[in-house]
């Protein structure tokens, strides 16, 4: 996705970016050979990553060639157009990119993993992904290498159950350690990251929601999230989901939650597009991203309880609507009907 958009945004013009990448396991180079820019003559891109104890010298570069090496890839890596350079880092390397200044550290991972500090005029990120607590020297580090972030992107691909058991030994983290890391190096946002591929939207949703518990200010990472940093803070913006063919209706329903502010409200509201998947709102409050809302919509013709249809949602879109002191609220429902029946 991402490089489609920059190969057709940029076209003639050329790109020159940089890539750091955190260490050599299949689900963070697999994408490499499938990105379309390094396949194009006028891009330039500077790769960065450690030394590989099994591999040695050059060690990304390796990777990268064989990744595209007969018979794993159809095409071999002379067919990259693209020109490319390699630069081999370690823990506590910094250096700077146009104003940026980049930091690196050792994750717990087996095999190794870097994790990467960003510090900009804008504010600071940390992405640190694929990292086990338990090790006292790393886990001392990490909460060093994070401290007054203004976003830390962070492992919570298990519970905290199975960290402690079936999962101890795997090198991934849960919620609950990355509760425990933003609040001792006073960070601003935490980003679940690295979700399991096994675990369902609800489990995510559910990881989250105890994780808010703690600390208020997480988010879960999304396909299409984005994050801006500026004097103002951090902005959270989602996108909006159009897979389902949608209905223009109007339903009424009643709609319960959680606001930005924290206030908890319940307002009646319009259902105006309804689809199997979600709905579009019209509501006074303003939702806050990621939170649960409960709606229940009255069905056509009928007076009873019955008639009634009670769901749960995750907000994943929220702006100012058409109408005066109203808001555009597009939510996805999480689960089917909900067994409880509404009250009155």
């Amino acid at each position: 996705m991402l490089g489609n958009r920059w190969a057709h945004s940029n076209g003639e013009f050329g790109i020159e970016a940089h890539i750091l990448v955190t260490h050599y396991h299949w689900d963070h180079i697999q994408g490499i050979p499938f990105f379309l820019p390094f396949f194009e003559s006028q891009n330039r891109f500077h790769f960065y990553s450690f030394q590989s104890k099994f591999l040695g010298p050059d060690t990304l570069r390796q990777v990268l060639e064989s990744q595209l090496a007969s018979p794993y890839f159809p095409v071999d890596v002379n067919m990259m157009a693209a020109t490319r350079s390699f630069q081999e880092v370690t823990g506590r390397e910094r250096w700077e990119v146009e104003g940026t200044r980049i930091s690196a550290a050792w994750l717990n991972h087996p095999q190794g993993c870097l994790g990467y500090r960003f510090d900009t005029a804008a504010g600071s990120i940390v992405y640190a992904t694929d990292n086990e607590p338990g090790v006292p020297e790393f886990d001392k580090g990490l909460r060093e290498f994070v401290h007054g972030a203004d976003v830390l992107i962070y492992d919570a691909q298990y519970s905290p159950e199975q960290i402690a058991s079936t999962r101890k030994g795997w090198g991934h983290s849960s919620w609950l350690e990355g509760v425990k890391i933003a609040r001792d190096s006073k960070v601003r946002n935490l980003v679940l990251f690295h979700h399991n591929p096994d675990s369902s939207d609800n489990v995510v949703d559910g990881f989250l929601s105890a994780a808010r518990q703690e600390f208020p200010a997480t988010w879960a990472a999304a396909e299409g999230m984005c994050l801006t940093l500026s004097d103002r803070g951090v902005d959270v913006a989602l996108r909006e989901s159009r897979l389902a063919p949608r209905r223009r209706l109007r339903f009424n329903a009643v709609v319960s939650g959680q606001a930005e502010d924290g206030r908890v409200f319940e307002e009646k509201a319009t259902v105006r597009d309804l689809s199997l998947q979600g709905a579009y709102l019209v509501l006074s409050n303003r939702p806050r991203l990621q939170s649960e809302l409960r709606v229940v919509i009255e069905a056509a013709g009928e007076q009873s309880r019955a008639g009634l249809v009670s769901l749960r949602a995750s907000v994943i879109h929220c702006k100012p609507g058409r109408e005066n002191a109203q808001n555009g609220v597009g939510i996805l429902f999480t689960t089917e009907l909900d067994p409880t029946a509404p009250s009155d």
